[in-house]
């Protein structure tokens, strides 16, 4: 993969979305019917895609190492209370400088991803150096994921180029010493976007600037599984299910286009485990079966390719497991809120 990039990731025109239409579409997820036992299926797929995340001023070493002990086990009385063990969730998410924290809480063998956000979270507005050195302190303090958020302001003045240059720059700064790579979540932050058009502009960006740099290094495809994210859950609207029906279109279409498969991550506002099966309805319906490296299925049904981004999610999940295997809801003090 040297030379010239091939002609579907050069830049190109972004499609225009009809927003009216994107809403009812959206809203038709939320009418499937689903039977029990495909309700726990997918609850547990929902936890197991699950970013537990602490992103606050008041995040300390204490309160991180109990968020790396729920995200291994989050519940202890798992077996007595369902009969099985639960899986753990697919990743926790804090800041840079808490890392080294979840490295040592987690062990060598963990199970549980480290994600980081960076780049001047949530503002995307430090200068260029200062983010990137925020990335390459995440990825070697043990980082295996880097959640970046892009500088809207510099997106909505027009300066795309600019925006891909810094997208393309952070994830130069996610690749290690042994030259594999962080994987990199790029955030939207959507909510500041203003239009479902503008969404679709900077999900096709975000697309093909990571994949410029999978192709300079290269990384053959499907490439590396990187992701779009909608939103750092600091803005109001964050996640919403148009929004990433959008996004989630934009990576049908690459995927159709070049055969590399990207994720996606809905964060923020994202609370109840009624919520999280009307997403993974969407993502079947929109995305699909598909082949991908002889994985016969939805790849995106799988925490590879998609991850919920969320801090109250999981004990509603575990909620509604309890009651589904007992016919009775647990008290809000039977699990913990690391």
């Amino acid at each position: 993969m040297t030379g010239s990039p091939p002609d579907v990731m050069l830049p190109r025109p972004s499609v225009s979305v009809d927003a009216v239409m994107a809403a009812q579409r959206a809203a038709e997820f939320t009418k499937r019917s689903i039977k029990k036992d495909a309700k726990v299926a997918g609850l547990l797929m929902a936890l197991s895609m699950l970013d537990l995340t602490t992103l606050e001023g008041k995040d300390s070493v204490e309160k991180v190492r109990g968020l790396c002990r729920k995200a291994v086990r989050p519940w202890d009385r798992d077996e007595a209370v369902l009969g099985y063990r639960l899986p753990s969730v697919a990743a926790v998410c804090v800041y840079p400088a808490l890392v080294g924290t979840c490295v040592e809480a987690l062990g060598p063998d963990r199970r549980v991803k480290i994600a980081s956000v960076a780049t001047g979270f949530p503002s995307g507005q430090f200068p260029l150096e200062v983010r990137l050195d925020d990335t390459r302190r995440a990825v070697a303090d043990g980082a295996d994921e880097i959640d970046m958020v892009i500088n809207r302001g510099a997106f909505l003045a027009g300066r795309h180029d600019e925006v891909a240059d810094e997208i393309r720059e952070v994830k130069r700064a996610c690749r290690r010493e042994d030259g594999s790579f962080a994987h990199l979540k790029v955030i939207l932050e959507t909510g500041e976007l203003e239009t479902l058009d503008q969404v679709r502009r900077a999900s096709d960006l975000a697309i093909r600037a990571m994949a410029d740099v999978d192709f300079e290094t290269g990384i053959p495809a499907p490439g590396t599984p990187d992701f779009i994210k909608t939103s750092t859950g600091k803005v109001q609207p964050a996640a919403t299910m148009p929004v990433t029906l959008v996004m989630l279109e934009a990576i049908r279409e690459w995927h159709a286009a070049t055969g590399r498969v990207v994720g996606m991550k809905p964060a923020g506002g994202i609370r109840t485990a009624k919520q999280a099966l009307h997403y993974l309805v969407m993502v079947n319906e929109a995305l699909g079966p598909v082949r991908v490296d002889g994985f016969d299925g939805c790849p995106w049904l799988t925490p590879d390719y998609f991850r919920f981004g969320a801090s109250t999610l999981c004990n509603d999940i575990l909620r509604q497991l309890a009651w589904l295997k007992s016919g009775r809801y647990q008290a809000g003090y039977d699990f913990s809120e690391a």
